[in-house]
């Protein structure tokens, strides 16, 4: 594993930390402090061409690249309808409600986050198999050891077995709105206390971190860091989750939103809805250090990186195209 010099900030954002009252023992969040969740700006009209190739689609919200087949799975029709896309050739498969988020499953696999249910959705198949839940679900995981992880809408954890059967129920959080469970460490973003929280266990919540002023989106690379976004404070915020601790918070820009992360380049990629931007920062220095920086689509929500291509595809929330900017493009961009 190759970490490079990112340690370095280790203590950067110690300052930053908050435990949040009570957290890993309350049944219940009526006194959690809370705001309205942070979003995505309201992006103006392009001022540049995207870069790359651009083609038509409907509004997208969510976008994933699946790992071991690259098929692109994309959420059109006002969260309703998941397209695969794999060769030119686009697969329309019907949600059972609203999507709120796409996950990596097993190899060949998505998951979907709907009310009521996760779906596992086969890609190279185009099935799909659907896991009960008893509340809306916001976000979903999947477990080294095969379990899943459930996120509900109103800050419930469910920790389940592969058939939706109950392991656990952890309550305190106001909203489960992102789950990162690489490493077994499992770590969740509440948006509406815009803290992160891991798991203490598999019965309660432990250490909680402030996240900025208002974030929105985490991912995780293959290091084990958490990266998040805080849209209202302008800030990519990165984490290590064993122990839960901030090392690095950089300014990126005008309202950053959805994350990818290339692993054949080591970059995070971070939209920027307020400029119809996104941008790639080397973290190995102990300080984002900008790569590269191209025009996107209109209201750039959602993006995703092939692994195996390493092609980036950013996709326009209103209706403006889903966008291909090739690794070789942004390799000669540099």
């Amino acid at each position: 594993m190759r970490y490079r010099g990112w340690m370095r900030s280790a203590l950067a954002g110690v300052a930053a930390v908050a435990l949040l009252a009570g957290c890993s023992s309350q049944e219940n969040n009526a006194d959690n402090a809370t705001r309205e969740p942070a979003a995505p700006a309201a992006a103006p009209a392009a001022a540049a061409a995207p870069a790359g190739q651009v083609s038509p689609s409907a509004a997208i919200s969510l976008l994933l690249d699946e790992p071991a087949t690259g098929v692109l799975a994309a959420v059109v029709d006002s969260g309703t309808t998941l397209q695969l896309i794999d060769k030119g050739v686009t697969r329309p498969i019907t949600l059972p409600g609203k999507a709120a988020a796409l996950a990596a499953g097993k190899p060949g696999e998505i998951l979907v986050a709907v009310p009521g249910k996760i779906v596992r959705v086969d890609v190279a198949a185009g099935t799909t198999t659907e896991v009960k839940v008893d509340g809306d679900v916001r976000s979903a995981a999947l477990r080294p050891d095969g379990t899943l992880v459930a996120g509900l809408a109103n800050g419930k954890v469910l920790l389940l077995d592969a058939d939706g059967t109950v392991r656990h129920t952890i309550s305190g959080l106001s909203s489960a709105d992102a789950i990162a469970a690489g490493d077994d460490a499992v770590v969740v973003l509440d948006r509406r206390q815009t803290a992160i929280v891991a798991l203490d266990g598999d019965a309660k919540l432990g250490l909680s971190l402030r996240a900025g002023d208002g974030a929105t989106t985490m991912i995780e690379d293959h290091f084990g860091r958490r990266l998040v976004t805080d849209t209202a404070g302008g800030e990519l915020l990165v984490y290590t989750a064993d122990p839960l601790v901030l090392h690095q918070r950089f300014p990126v820009g005008s309202a950053p939103y959805a994350l990818a992360y290339d692993q054949r380049s080591e970059t995070v990629w971070v939209t920027l809805t307020g400029s119809n931007e996104v941008v790639g920062y080397d973290l190995s220095t102990g300080i984002p250090v900008e790569v590269g920086r191209y025009p996107t689509v209109r209201q750039p929500d959602s993006v995703t990186v092939d692994d195996r291509t390493g092609d980036m595809f950013v996709g326009s929330a209103t209706g403006d195209g889903l966008q291909r900017i090739s690794a070789d493009q942004r390799k000669r961009g540099q």
